[in-house]
């Protein structure tokens, strides 16, 4: 079967994967985008389980204060390779992310580290949220503690 560059362009366009991985996920579906799609879907999650023992040992370390300088954040993101941790995009993302975390504020640098005082009141918050979405009453702490 033919498949157009078009086609490819296509699923490019829908999914952000390779040229190549798109014409062979579109000649394994037989022209079907929904199935290269969905074919594309299954090989990245394969792909992400092969290189999830991979080490990701470059990267950018950013601070960042908070605008009421009540906050700083020290952030660290790593990659696989030098050249990823080098590129401006790269950079923008652990810019933007530690931006982020300033902005927001955050009470504690991991969750066990949260008084218990401010957990229960959340906790309440969101059962009282929980209940007026019309969820069933015997789903409201299993939605609450997710």
């Amino acid at each position: 079967m033919s498949i157009s560059a078009s086609l490819v362009k296509d699923l490019r366009d829908r999914t952000g994967a390779g040229m190549m991985e798109c014409k062979k996920a579109l000649v394994d579906a037989t022209g079907d985008i929904d199935a290269a799609v969905d074919l594309l879907r299954t090989r990245g999650q394969a792909k992400a389980e092969k290189k999830a023992g991979r080490v990701a040992a470059e990267g950018q370390i950013l601070t960042s204060a908070s605008p009421k300088g009540g906050v700083t954040v020290i952030l660290e993101v790593n990659c696989e390779t030098d050249f990823v941790a080098r590129t401006d995009d790269f950079k923008g993302l652990v810019k933007s992310v530690a931006e982020h975390i300033a902005a927001t504020g955050p009470l504690a640098v991991d969750k066990d580290q949260i008084p218990a005082d401010v957990i229960e009141r959340e906790r309440r918050i969101y059962i009282d949220e929980v209940k007026q979405s019309g969820k069933p009453a015997n789903l409201v702490d299993k939605i609450v503690e997710g």
